[in-house]
């Protein structure tokens, strides 16, 4: 049995904390959520007020400093309960860090308290319907005009795009780098600035209670004091955060895959076939076995991420291999574990039906898996080439 070392008393102690906040808040409103395709902006209060929102963000600004460790609680319990709708992780793991890491003063005094409380959620506006995984294929335009950037164009796949009152955008700032990195810079745009327009609500696969949108950015004036590091300078900062993101996305995807399999040991033990449990059959205990070795090699890699994270010695390559190998777990975990359930599976009723929809997402949210070899292996060239001069 895997002993985790990672977490100490009061992780677990906070752990608890967002279990009960998971079952009383959560859980028994989820189904009506998938229906609305949202969740409530109350939740958010809610969360702020229990503190589950930016754990890691310094007392200055409202949090209460504590290590990233309570930030992948927060990851795990939600992937544990098989809850997809609140897009906390977005929040916390994603658009919050831009902030503390690379805003000013004046920005940082200014939106992240404000987020810590859950008054204020934030969306990260990077994906536009020609640039995915391709962040240098951006097109939205941000125009110096005096003291101002007149922002133009679209962001697709939006996580709480509808919901959302603030966004960390990524334009092109420089006209004659269309198609070169150094173009890029990033912006903090509030969501009431004339010409902000939010598009529809976009239906999906799965993760249905989490609002993703459409963004529109028509002639939309914002302050040369919303720029975001400096000019240009935004794919370097992108750069910089994506390790994290795509590890937060390992860690949900490792809980997720433990979750998924003590599900169907559960039913594999009460399910009753030809006079015996399911789980007696050497086939079913076979598959058991097979997930159980691969999902504990996915818990012992991305902990070992995680570690290095803390330690800020988590490469790109580490972080791309954690999101490659955990993301196409998640995938074979959710299907075969729905094999298992026959077809009780197929029904939505079942969290496991649920799940398998919202496995289907994570070989392409935050860089395909495709993009993730591309960067392994040109780490590899990379250090062959080095050790043969």
């Amino acid at each position: 049995m895997l002993v985790r070392t990672l977490f100490a008393e009061e992780h677990e102690a906070f752990r608890a904390t967002v279990r009960r906040f998971i079952d009383a808040e959560i859980a028994p409103h989820h189904a009506r959520w998938e229906h609305d395709g949202q969740v409530p902006r109350s939740l958010w209060a809610q969360a702020g007020a229990t503190g589950l929102l930016g754990t890691s963000i310094p007392q200055d600004y409202g949090g209460t400093g504590a290590d990233e460790l309570f930030g992948f609680v927060v990851v795990e319990e939600l992937a544990r309960a098989g809850i997809t709708g609140p897009g906390f992780a977005v929040h916390n793991e994603m658009v919050m860090p831009y902030i503390n890491a690379f805003g000013s003063e004046e920005q940082k005094r200014r939106w992240l308290p404000a987020m810590v409380r859950g008054e204020v959620i934030g969306a990260l506006g990077l994906t536009e319907p020609q640039a995915g995984s391709d962040l240098k294929g951006i097109r939205t335009r941000a125009v110096r005009d005096g003291d101002h950037y007149v922002i133009d164009g679209q962001k697709t796949f939006i996580s709480n795009g509808q919901l959302c009152d603030v966004i960390v955008l990524a334009c092109r700032t420089d006209p004659d780098a269309a198609a070169a990195a150094g173009g890029l810079s990033l912006f903090i745009v509030e969501a009431d600035r004339p010409g902000f327009v939010r598009g529809r609500r976009l239906e999906k696969l799965g993760l249905k209670a989490q609002d993703t949108s459409e963004l529109f950015f028509e002639g939309v004036r914002v302050p040369a004091a919303n720029l975001l590091g400096p000019e240009h300078g935004g794919f370097k900062l992108l750069m910089k955060n994506l390790a994290q993101e795509r590890l937060t996305q390992a860690v949900r995807s490792a809980a997720a895959t433990e979750a998924m399999l003590q599900w169907t040991i559960d039913h594999a033990l009460q399910r009753k076939m030809f006079g015996q449990t399911l789980a007696d059959f050497q086939n079913t205990q076979f598959k058991l076995a097979e997930m159980k070795t691969e999902v504990t090699i996915g818990r012992v890699f991305t902990d070992h991420c995680i570690r290095q994270f803390l330690d800020r010695t988590l490469d790109g390559t580490d972080a791309a291999m954690a999101k490659l190998w955990l993301s196409e777990l998640h995938g074979r975990v959710a299907d075969q574990c729905l094999q298992l359930f026959g077809g009780w599976g197929y029904m939505w009723e079942y969290p496991i039906a649920r799940a398998y929809a919202d496995a289907r997402i994570t070989r392409i949210a935050g860089g395909s898996i495709e993009v993730m070899k591309q960067i392994i292996g040109r780490s590899l060239l990379a250090e062959a080439q080095r050790k043969a001069r």
